[in-house]
């Protein structure tokens, strides 16, 4: 990215990121095709890195799996986002036409990171590195709804990239007091948490359905509207994407299954329920998820203004439907 970052300066004369895509967008600053493909390369692979995006995924599940649960609180609720975000802010409006150029590959390596990081989901023991695996799921459609490049697609992508943040962060919280209190990630080592532990159970339980996108909660609206953004210009991307919801609900309800339903096992009967403390962090981000689930407005307002003008900057319009509306 650093190499990438000095070709820019050296073709646009100024590291001002602002003047450079005000000249991009009005056609004043013109690169050579090959060294604008050369420049978006260099960022792009820099920001799917940190995304993740497959296959250069492979740093988050090892991250998650040894972090504290606030750590990877920040890692994937924060941090991470800052890949999603700059392949919006700088690959786009920087890179308008090697972007376009782009697009196909891209939207691959994201349908396969959807189902390739919800299979191994399903396959997991570690709860850490399960709600790693599902985060890779989830940063797949973000990226799809970024280069569908359409009005629903993008604003999805930004609305998810929000709603992500909050459902895994209360999943990975609560999946942490649970840890820290029987002392193991792996899923086989609980059962019958609920009926000892019953709001931490159910904390549990509305993080987790809102990682498997369940209609009245935040990632609900977000990832439908990638799916549809998607759909509207890209057909077969959109429908092989849907799959990822039904792989989602299998991990998701597995999870919960495994570790909440069944008999009480001995190590786990004197578990205590969230302490006043924990249910403080917690609630706030299970209101917000009920919150932007039925009333994504507030989000919506400041995104798609942004996204409009995103579109604009790459030459792009949304398609127009294929059956007009009655009269």
């Amino acid at each position: 990215m650093l190499a990438a970052v000095i070709g820019l300066y050296v073709v646009a004369g100024n590291f001002s990121l602002a003047e450079i895509a005000q000249a991009r967008a009005n056609g004043s600053l013109h690169m050579a095709t090959n060294t604008e493909r050369w420049l978006f390369l260099g960022f792009f692979f820099a920001f799917a890195v940190k995304a993740p995006l497959w296959p250069l995924h492979t740093w988050l599940p090892n991250a998650m799996g040894e972090a504290t649960a606030p750590v990877a609180v920040l890692i994937t609720a924060v941090v991470d986002k800052v890949g999603t975000f700059a392949m919006l802010r700088f690959c786009l409006q920087l890179f308008p036409e090697a972007s376009k150029w782009a697009t196909p590959v891209i939207l691959v390596l994201a349908v396969i990171s959807i189902i390739y990081g919800a299979l191994l989901a399903v396959g997991q023991r570690d709860i850490k590195r399960l709600v790693a695996y599902a985060s890779i799921s989830h940063f797949g459609f973000i990226v799809l709804g970024i280069f569908a490049m359409t009005s629903q697609g993008q604003s999805g992508a930004t609305l998810y990239m929000v709603n992500h943040g909050i459902s895994t962060a209360a999943l990975m919280l609560v999946a942490g007091f649970l840890i820290s209190r029987r002392g193991s990630r792996l899923i086989a080592d609980y059962g019958g948490v609920q009926k000892v532990a019953p709001v931490l159970a159910g904390t549990f339980l509305i993080g987790g359905l809102a990682t498997l996108s369940l209609p009245g909660l935040a990632p609900f609206v977000s990832e439908f509207l990638v799916l549809v953004g998607t759909f509207s210009r890209y057909p077969a991307i959109g429908i092989i994407a849907t799959f990822g919801i039904v792989l989602a609900a299998l991990y998701t309800l597995v999870l919960y299954q495994r570790t909440m339903t069944g008999p009480v096992k001995p190590e786990v009967a004197t578990m205590p329920d969230l302490r006043p403390r924990e249910l403080l962090v917690v609630a706030p981000l299970i209101v917000l998820l009920i919150f932007l689930g039925v009333y994504p407005k507030p989000v919506t307002d400041i995104v798609n203004p942004s996204v409009k003008q995103t579109l604009s900057d790459v030459h792009k319009k949304d398609p127009k439907p294929s059956v007009e509306a009655a009269k």
